[in-house]
């Protein structure tokens, strides 16, 4: 056993003493190192706990519905600011956005009609439906974040009509199989691990019902194992990677994903939301929502079902970060609360106790002779800039931007090679034009409407280089 692994399982046995969980599975996928698992305590049936026990993950069911939804945005099936009427028959509420239904803000309650959760009776689709007529809309749309389960659990619907089967159908078809996640089902396998009530004030256990969501299954119907889970927290992070033909869902859309677009509190502003994931900005040692000036984010979704507890996240930026790194961390205990904290700590134990190889650089190919001469420093609105070619691209960044910011990207329009179109970073879709003189040389540029000259100027273009 390694130094890491021995840290990472002393990690794993405190918080099952500490949170006193009956079982706890674990995994941390990397691209660069074997998939690392630990397991402690017992399922609570006669099943021995292994790295494949199943585990309810609750909420983190979340996750895949949303990019199902996605799936059908880029396959031209929806748009993300349709109704839900135009996709699914409501007899009340039809005008929720899918936008804002995935990152609720759609103002809908959060359960459906009836005391789901004292009764445990959950609907199936005809009732389901009939019943969001008696349901509320509990605050105006777009007004703030208000998590709802029934928001989401109708976009899963929709996409089952899309598609034409399930949910359940859908989800094996189109995220499942091509990802390889072979232990995640929607029903509990035989061997899989009980789930207890931990008693406040005594070590008594008791074993907590299995229910089956209904309709509302798209939004926490699912069991998995680590191994899978931390393979999903991955694609969450890094689908070039896990992912590379792109044939669940593309980078791009995956980024659009994780844009922050809401945030869950308006005191602390600790946690953002985006389309349907949750985002966990790091603390840096000053406080700061960044570690050593780097932004770091890790992006995922917990759950928790009666008898569970999951939390599945991925880290993205940071140095030492490896590519494709995802963590799960599965308890059988409703109360076991260090599962959420557990999976951070982690992902940041990996990052910085065992970073990733420094790959060497090598020499790449020179910028296009049209693009060479407006290479290097440029000021705007008073600012610097540094235009820069790499990877095949030319790029910007501002000369005091934190490390971990990205650069601006630029691409030339098809037919105007002196405009260029910002396709990521700062000015995300604006333009780039250039203006040269007589000779072919750049003498000037305009960034979203904005002048840049070598030197710094006024707007009324006096030069504080002549005087």
């Amino acid at each position: 056993m390694t130094e890491m692994s021995r840290r990472y399982e002393r990690m794993v046995r405190q918080a099952q003493a500490e949170s006193r969980i009956p079982a706890v599975s674990v995994a941390l996928h990397r691209a660069d190192r074997p998939l690392w698992t630990c397991t402690v305590g017992t399922t609570g049936n006669a099943a021995p706990l292994t790295e494949r026990t199943a585990f309810r993950i609750g909420s983190v069911t979340k996750t895949f519905t949303a990019v199902l939804v996605l799936q059908c945005r880029d396959d031209g099936l929806l748009d993300l600011d349709d109704p839900i009427s135009a996709h699914l028959d409501v007899p009340a509420h039809g005008t929720a956005t899918i936008r804002r239904l995935l990152s609720h803000t759609s103002g809908l309650q959060r359960e459906p009609y009836g005391d789901v959760w004292d009764t445990l009776h959950t609907p199936e689709l005809a009732e389901f439906l009939a019943d969001l007529a008696r349901a509320e809309r509990v605050l105006p749309p777009a007004r703030r974040f208000h998590y709802s389960n029934l928001g989401v659990a109708l976009l899963g619907q929709a996409v089952a009509r899309l598609r034409g089967g399930t949910w359940a159908e859908v989800l094996a078809d189109r995220i499942l199989r091509p990802l390889g996640l072979a232990d995640t089902t929607p029903t509990p396998p035989p061997d899989a691990a009980t789930g207890f009530l931990v008693d406040a004030y005594s070590d008594h256990a008791r074993p907590e019902p299995n229910t089956d969501l209904g309709a509302l299954g798209p939004a926490g119907q699912l069991w998995s194992t680590a191994p899978d889970m931390a393979r999903w927290a991955a694609f969450l992070a890094d689908p070039a990677t896990v992912d590379p033909d792109g044939a669940v869902l593309s980078p791009a859309t995956l980024d659009e994903m994780r844009w922050p677009l809401t945030t869950t509190d308006e005191a602390l502003w600790s946690v953002g939301f985006g389309l349907g994931l949750i985002l966990v900005p790091q603390t840096g040692p000053t406080g700061s929502r960044t570690a050593g000036g780097e932004r770091i984010t890790h992006v995922g979704h917990d759950g928790a079902m009666p008898g569970f507890l999951a939390s599945v996240y991925g880290r993205r930026g940071g140095t030492g970060t490896p590519a494709a790194l995802g963590c799960a961390v599965l308890g059988s205990s409703g109360t076991g609360t260090a599962v959420h904290e557990l999976v951070h700590q982690l992902l940041a134990a990996s990052a910085e106790g065992d970073p990733a190889d420094i790959e060497p650089w090598t020499p790449g190919e020179p910028a296009p002779e049209a693009y060479r001469g407006l290479l290097g420093h440029w000021r705007g609105e008073g600012f610097e800039y540094v235009f820069f070619w790499r990877d095949g691209t030319l790029r910007a960044r501002g000369v005091g931007d934190p490390v971990g910011r990205p650069p601006a990207v630029f691409v030339p329009l098809p037919d105007r090679p002196d405009v260029l179109r910002t396709v990521s970073g700062r000015e995300a879709g604006e333009l780039l034009r250039l203006t040269r003189d007589d000779q072919g040389n750049v003498i000037m540029m305009h960034w979203a409407t904005y002048r840049f000259t070598r030197h710094q100027e006024t707007f009324d273009r006096f030069d504080f280089r002549r005087g």
